[in-house]
Parts: C-alpha cells; structure tokens; sequence
C-alpha cells in the first residue's frame, strides 16, 4: 500500500505550518509527519507485546500462541475426560494391539494408552509444532524485515540497518528500539496466528497422529474421545467401533515412528526444505497490516485470517511440497494397509471408515484449512490412495516382512514418480530380492 508502513505508522495528516518557507522536512520521515503521534503509537505496540510477553524471543511468540489457543479452546468448550472415556480408550487400545500384533513386524510401543481433552492435546504437541513452524516463521520474518526502509550497516558503515539515512541522531535514538519493537510485534503477530490455527486443529484431531506428521515422543497412544464422539455423530456406525478403529490407526502411528528412529528427522526436513522455498508478496502483507490499529486484537485477527502469509506459487514451492506430500502419503498410506490387514473381517464397519478417514484427510477439514491459511502448511497427503496401492501391492508380493523392511532405509522409499509408475518401481533389481540385512551397516538418519 502505497504511502503505508507496513506496521500501522502511516503518514499523518499534514501540518499546515510544514509548508512554512524555510521549514525543511525530517530526513527519512513522509512530508508532514507529526512526532507527536509517535508516543501513541509506541504505546499501541506496547500493548500487544504486553499481552504476549515482551521477553518474547524469535520469529513467534510462542507464550501469546499458547495463550490464544487456550483462549479459543475454553471459549468453544473443553469439558474434562470422565474416567468412562478414559477406560474406553484403554480398551480399544489395548484391543487394537493385539490385532495389530499379527499385521506388521514392528512391536507395540511401551507405556499407558492416553485419553486427552482438547487442551492437554495442545500441551503435550506444542513442542512439535515450535520445531515445525519455527523455519517458515523465520523464513517470513526475513520477508517482512524486508520492509523496513534502511540500507545494510555492511555498505553503510555507522548505520542503523533498518533506518532511513539523514536521520538526525535524536530521532535515530528513538526510532531504534522501535524498529526493534516492530520485530516483537511481528512475532507476536505470527504468535497470535499459529494459536488460531492450533485452537481449530484442537477441535477436530481425534488422535495424536491424526495429522499425519509426529507430534510427540514418547510412544504413548493418545486419543481426543469429544472429537471422535464429533466424528462419529454423522456415521452409522456404533461408537465402539468407531473407538477401536481410530486405536488402530493411533497404534500404527506410534510403532511405526518409534521403530523407524530416522523418519521423525526425515519428517522435519522435509518441512525445512518446504520453508527454505518460501516466498510471499510484501505488497499482500503491507496491504493487510498497513494502517490497522496494533491494539485492536479483532483488527489483527482479521488481517491474519485474510490468507496473509500464503506463499507464492514458484517452482521451489512446488517441489518442497511434492517431497513434503509424499513422504506424509507414504506414512499414511502404510498406516492404511496395516489397519486393513488387522481387522480383516473382525471390524464390520472397517471398510465404510476406512473411506470416510480417506476423504477427510483427502479434502481437509475445516481446521486444517484454518491452519492452512494462517500458517500456509497444507498437512494433506494428496496421494494417500496411491500410496496405500503401493504398501497393499507390496505385501501382497513379499508379505508383511518385505513391506515394512521398505522403513529399514530412507533411500529405498519411492518418490512421487514412482507412485505414479508402481510397477517399475517393483521391478528394479534392487527390489527384486532385497532384504533388511543388506542395509544394516548402512548409516542410519537420526533425529
């Protein structure tokens, strides 16, 4: 926006005494800027940092998205687990790793099955999702730094990076630690949005690795039983089955990313790689932020919701979301052959949600929408069909060893050409005849 700063200072209304004969305008500052509005608007960013913590350190201000999810959850309704949910959550757990037992090689993981509320959903992943927005935070923060009217200190020896030229040295004095203010309100800005987007995300994941990516460590299987009880309400199918079948699902997750100690890392490089890619149009964030009041929560609200930070469609981003999708695809779709050889015919409705979870993950909720445009990470495996054919043709030809011996090495997972041509893939010679013992002394990725 032409004439705007990006952070709310606008030129104000001109001063009829500025046009005075011989009244020079202040290097570096729009004709008729009025030094009396900056205190104002120093105490409008003092506000918002307040309200998030002023210590706030990096690209997100993770104390003010913790506090506005939480916020947000309270708000929309977060009853307590009763001890009956905790106990059905136990059961199906414990029902679905006996199944599981005799459909894949890797062993159930140590530790009590967890039930959670909303609120304890968001606790025991925030640290995962600190490690997964972290770089696109950091990416955006270089964009917006980007803004700020300056010259690099490197070319201009005494400079202030970040500040006009010609400024006289009181006005530099002040206008300093401003620029540093507008730093921690951009993370607070982000802050506020990643709590939007992990409050929607709350109120629809109905396990722990619902999204598809690794949101915690420990092994344990956690479930959200007030969403799943959400999700099942438009099914015709019992409630117990819906429970088991979501345990299945929950299960496999968590042997699979605790049998595979390279995929965790493998996971979150493939999100790094995404974020390096990242490119977004400072005009669209100028247009959205320029001239809204910093103290005006609604107002910011709005400007984040807008789709702000969606990136721009170049060519990196297209394959760091090719490589990204894929790999998600690959863990889902696993998943899915590993739940459809458990039930067998043990699970009546298996089939029916079966396809219900496709779809859903397929298209993406509402929340994954919500996180999709505030954060710009789209958590979908596009191809999740494509990659369940590819574990199903798999074990159908070297059985359930010779498919999950695929996660012994991250170099013998297929790429997204090969789940467009699967029967190619099967017939290089490295796959004809492979086993595990031929990658055992190869160097295995850690976290």
């Amino acid at each position: 926006m032409a004439g705007q700063d990006p952070f709310g200072f606008g030129s104000a209304s001109p001063d009829p005494d500025d046009n005075e004969p011989g009244k020079e305008p202040i290097p570096g500052l729009p004709a008729g800027f009025d030094m009396n509005t900056l205190g104002a608007a120093l105490e409008q960013l003092g506000q918002l940092l307040r309200s998030g913590g002023a210590d706030s350190v990096g690209p997100v201000n993770w104390k003010l998205a913790n506090d506005t999810a939480r916020n947000a959850i309270a708000q929309a309704g977060d009853p307590s687990v009763p001890d009956s949910a905790r106990r059905a959550v136990g059961d199906a757990v414990s029902l679905a790793n006996v199944w599981l037992d005799s459909a894949m090689t890797f062993p159930a993981t140590a530790g009590d099955a967890l039930a959670w509320s909303r609120s304890e959903w968001l606790q025991a992943t925030l640290p995962a999702w600190q490690k997964i927005v972290e770089p696109i935070a950091a990416q955006l923060e270089t964009t917006m730094a980007g803004l700020l009217p300056g010259s690099d200190s490197d070319e201009n020896p005494g400079q202030v990076p970040g500040l006009p030229e010609g400024l006289p040295p009181e006005l530099a004095a002040m206008a300093g630690p401003m620029l540093g203010m507008a730093k921690s309100m951009g993370s607070a800005m982000f802050g506020m949005q990643v709590g939007q987007g992990l409050a929607a995300l709350a109120a629809e994941v109905i396990s722990a690795g619902d999204v598809g990516i690794p949101l915690t460590s420990d092994g344990h299987a956690a479930l959200i039983p007030s969403n799943i009880t959400t999700f099942g309400s438009g099914i015709d199918v019992p409630d117990s089955e819906i429970m088991v079948f979501v345990a299945l699902r929950e299960a496999a997750h968590q042997r699979l990313f605790t049998s595979v100690p390279w995929l965790r890392g493998r996971v979150q490089g493939a999100v790094e790689g995404y974020a390096v890619g990242i490119k977004v149009d400072p005009s669209r964030i100028e247009g959205a932020f320029g001239g809204i009041d910093p103290s005006n929560p609604e107002a910011l609200q709005n400007a984040l919701a807008s789709g702000v930070f969606e990136q721009e469609d170049t060519a990196e981003q297209k394959a760091a979301l090719v490589r990204l999708e894929t790999l998600l695809a690959l863990i889902e779709g696993w998943v899915d052959d590993v739940v459809d050889a458990a039930v067998s015919d043990r699970l009546p409705s298996a089939e029916r949600l079966r396809e219900t979870l496709r779809r859903r993950r397929a298209i993406g909720g509402p929340a994954e929408k919500t996180f999709a445009t505030l954060v710009g990470l789209e958590l979908r495996p596009r191809r999740l069909r494509e990659a369940a054919l590819f574990w199903q043709t798999l074990r159908e030809d070297k059985g359930i060893e010779g498919r999950d011996a695929i996660w012994e090495h991250p170099d013998l997972l297929p790429n997204g050409e090969d789940l467009s041509d699967v029967p190619e893939f099967f017939s290089r010679e490295k796959l004809m005849d492979f086993n595990a013992s031929d990658f055992e002394d190869k160097p295995k990725q850690e976290d």
